[in-house]
């Protein structure tokens, strides 16, 4: 429980990934654009575990009524999973998953993003990625559509706590370049005329020729 609603959840820190945070997007095509993130809640955390069981079972208790006609699903839905096991496609997690609780976080709208050191300002968007750190605030509900019954996860803001690797999975310019860039050029070497004595006259050109007359001087 969180701000005294049952099934609000404060997450301990937690590793971000597929951060839609800044701009919706569809999970299907033709499908409603949203912002979502999924959050990697370390197994260690056994704190905010027991925060999203119970709030999950809140859910449950509500949507008995609201959302399921008073009949719960024999195997109920949840939207958090292991990361060490597999997807529901059957394709194994990403390996940033391992060790972790997996549970995505959806809201059609926008969710502020601010940093711990001024929670009254929200990050640039520069500063929002897939790879950092954070706390997140999160909801759950029943549902029930066309037959489909389950608990959702509805996203609320987000408090990143720390910078981490990106896992955008594209390289940095420097770590791309690494051991080819030059180091700082030094000066060009001078292959002109030996430089004038500092009182040598205007009309000198330093070759013993009077540029006006052609005499020698």
């Amino acid at each position: 429980m969180y701000q005294n609603d049952p099934m609000k959840v404060l997450t301990g820190e937690v590793r971000l990934s597929y951060c839609n945070l800044t701009t919706p997007r569809a999970s299907q095509q033709g499908g409603e654009p949203k912002f979502s993130v999924t959050l990697l809640i370390p197994k260690t955390d056994t704190a905010t575990k027991a925060d999203i069981d119970s709030a999950i079972n809140a859910a449950a208790q509500e949507a008995l009524t609201k959302a399921w006609n008073g009949a719960r699903p024999p195997v109920l839905k949840v939207p958090i999973h292991d990361g060490d096991g597999v997807r529901q496609s059957g394709v194994p997690f990403g390996d940033e998953c391992k060790g972790h609780w997996v549970i995505t976080a959806s809201t059609k709208n926008k969710p502020q993003v601010v940093g711990i050191d001024n929670i009254n300002c929200e990050l640039a968007p520069s500063d929002i990625y897939s790879g950092m750190y954070g706390r997140v605030t999160i909801r759950f509900f029943g549902y029930s559509n066309s037959g489909n019954k389950g608990i959702g996860c509805g996203l609320g803001n987000v408090l990143k706590t720390r910078d981490g690797e990106p896992l955008s999975g594209q390289a940095s310019a420097a770590s791309d370049f690494a051991g080819i860039g030059a180091s700082p050029a030094a000066p060009a070497p001078n292959y002109g005329a030996a430089p004038m004595p500092a009182n040598t006259p205007p009309w000198n050109s330093g070759n013993g020729i009077n540029p006006i007359t052609g005499q020698p001087m």
